[in-house]
């Protein structure tokens, strides 16, 4: 049985919002807090209006069929339900930035972006606004209060279901008033709490495509915001050869084989992308494997600085794609300024505009300490033109 956090005031005395997607997750979640006799005001965000998106199409958050299903859920529970016109802010701090960050040959993360800003910026003062002490949501992350009386988070009991890299940008000001219940517990036993409550979204399939996407097409998106990323241009090997032509540097990712176009007589993945030339570099699976990375807009989450960190070369566990197990590194200051991730091992497929997301090293429960943004990976590549080479690392 979910517990909800006993370190939180008594429910009469606790306003809770909780963000409702109109997903079984978040419709569970207002419902435990109900049941437990708190003040519970669930909230919507409508992010955007996509016309084919706002019509059942399953797959999707966010939509019209979903707005439907969490105010159904309030209905039934018998809590006020808002529902919030975010578009404008969710084009500008989501959609534009995921256009941009194509167009620069990077592939981004739209969902951090929309927690980072929408979701535990906007909506957190939305929620202080209605007098809320706790904003809940159905993230599988858990919250825990520490022993220093701060909050932290940590992966949750169904790692499978992890989405602590989406939350790696979470401040601490934000963690603090954050709860996710769902932390640990695991999806069946979510399934089942939504049948036991009589909660009509208990069998509705989970979100698969980013929200705003209507055909998983992104790059028709892409390209209406950002012509110039679907411009023509050369793919070309490390050794400098031109293999063929491409349109447009947003179909491609670091570590993509499939869909490249080209014939070769050896199995090729794209391992740069210089947006300022329009190429595409291809190589072996070999020059994939990076062992340190650039990151800028760090969140760092630990006891202290990011620089005192980096300077004792502070050992940590990290996450490069949100698929991926934590693997071991380290922190170290960067040439130039800031800091950069020493991997223990190689990491292959390393992209631009990806998470780096760092791990506790051996602390119970396996706390995430913060993240950056990808920017640049040195990888081992050998016998390059200082050209051919810098195109691969110019990402």
């Amino acid at each position: 049985m979910i517990r909800l956090d006993d370190t939180d005031p008594p429910p009469s005395q606790t306003r809770v919002v909780v963000a409702m997607s109109g997903g079984v997750d978040s419709s569970v979640v207002a419902a435990l807090y109900a049941q437990a006799g708190y003040d519970v005001v669930g909230v919507t965000l409508q992010l955007y209006d996509h016309g084919e998106a706002m019509h059942h199409r399953p797959g999707a958050c966010c939509a019209g069929q979903d707005i439907y299903d969490a105010r159904t859920v309030a209905e039934k529970l018998g809590i006020p339900h808002y529902v919030l016109d975010y578009e404008s802010r969710f084009r500008h701090a989501v959609i534009e930035r995921f256009a941009d960050a194509y167009a620069a040959g990077e592939t981004p993360i739209p969902c951090v972006d929309c927690n980072r800003t929408v979701k535990f910026r906007d909506l957190l003062e939305t929620a202080r606004d209605l007098g809320a002490d706790i904003l809940a949501t159905g993230h599988y992350v858990a919250s825990r209060a520490m022993e220093s009386g701060r909050r932290g988070l940590f992966r949750p009991l169904d790692e499978s279901r992890d989405q602590s890299y989406f939350l790696y940008a979470t401040t601490q000001a934000q963690i603090d008033m954050l709860r996710f219940p769902l932390g640990e517990t695991t999806k069946p036993e979510v399934r089942a709490l939504a049948e036991s409550f009589g909660l009509k979204v208990a069998d509705k399939p989970d979100s698969q495509d980013i929200c705003f996407v209507p055909n998983g097409h992104y790059t028709a998106i892409v390209e209406k915001l950002r012509p110039e990323a679907a411009e023509p241009g050369e793919i070309v090997h490390l050794d400098g050869r031109v293999l063929g032509r491409h349109a447009g540097v947003m179909r491609f990712t670091i570590g993509q084989r499939k869909g490249l176009g080209i014939a070769a007589a050896e199995p090729l993945y794209v391992v740069g992308i210089n947006a300022a030339q329009r190429r595409v570099v291809v190589g072996p699976r070999s020059a994939l494997g990076v062992s340190a990375i650039r990151i800028d807009e760090v969140n760092w989450l630990g006891e202290e600085s990011l620089e005192d960190a980096a300077a004792r070369e502070r050992e940590l566990y990290v996450k490069v794609r949100s698929a991926r197990a934590p693997v071991p590194g380290h922190l170290a200051p960067a040439e130039g300024g800031g800091v950069e991730v020493r991997l223990h091992g190689i990491e292959e497929g390393v992209a631009p505009g990806q998470a780096c997301v760092f791990y506790a090293d051996g602390e119970a429960g396996t706390r995430m300490l913060g993240g950056g943004v990808i920017r640049r990976s040195a990888a081992p590549f050998t016998a390059l033109t200082p050209n051919v080479e810098m195109m691969a690392r110019s990402a």
